[in-house]
This record gives structure tokens, C-alpha cells and sequence, in this order.
């Protein structure tokens, strides 16, 4: 379960930063509402991806959380990574936006974890 969780991890975090590289403009654009459908999206998604990863990984229920978590550590490191140098990553966005993707991917990852308690709690 492990290496599955790290390998789930590791190709979300692939998934995420070829998103930004190739659609950030979309997820970056001026107002409250499109800033607070981004957090509300963040937030659906991240928690679906809490729910179901225990049932991809075919982890038990005792074990969902951890599972999650190793599949979140890695996408953790590499954003924050990835954020303390976002003009170099992403050239073509506002360097002033890595405050907002830090935290997008904080939020994301964070309801990924919380969906995995409730899957533990199901189970």
C-alpha cells in the first residue's frame, strides 16, 4: 500500500502542475467569485479525492487515512516547491499568485485528508 499511495501521489502532483502550466490563467482570474469558486472547488475535489483513495489503494479502513496521507506528501512537497519558486515554474502568471496557489493546494490537500477521516469513520 505504500508504494501505491507514494505512486498515486506523486502522479497527482504530475496531474496538478501540468494543470497549472498549461490552464493557470483560468484558475487566476480577478473578482470574489471566481476566487471563491476556485476554494469551493478545491475543497469538493480535494475531498472527493480523501473518500475515494482508500478504495483505489484497496486500503482497510483503519489504514485510509494513512493511505492518504503518503498519497498527499508528496503533491504537498512538490507545491510548496513549486510555490516558493512560481515565477520560475509558471512564467506566464503573476509571480504575486503564489500566496493564492500555496494556499489553493494547502486547501485541496487538507479536504483530501479530511474526506479521509470520514472514510475511516465509515469503515
Amino acid at each position: 500500500m505504500i508504494l501505491r499511495s507514494l505512486g498515486l501521489g506523486f502522479s497527482l502532483a504530475a496531474a496538478i502542475f501540468a494543470l497549472f502550466a498549461f490552464a493557470g490563467h483560468l484558475f487566476f482570474l480577478e473578482g470574489r467569485r471566481p476566487f471563491q469558486l476556485n476554494f469551493a472547488g478545491g475543497a469538493a475535489l480535494g475531498l472527493l479525492f480523501g473518500l475515494m483513495t482508500p478504495r483505489v489503494l484497496r486500503a482497510p479502513g483503519k489504514a485510509a487515512v494513512s493511505a492518504v496521507a503518503l498519497a498527499a506528501v508528496p503533491g504537498m512537497l512538490a507545491m510548496a516547491a513549486v510555490g516558493s519558486h512560481f515565477a520560475v515554474f509558471f512564467p506566464d502568471l503573476n509571480p504575486g499568485l503564489d500566496k493564492v496557489f500555496g494556499s489553493l493546494m494547502l486547501w485541496f490537500y487538507g479536504f483530501a485528508l479530511l474526506g479521509a477521516l470520514v472514510a475511516a469513520r465509515r469503515s
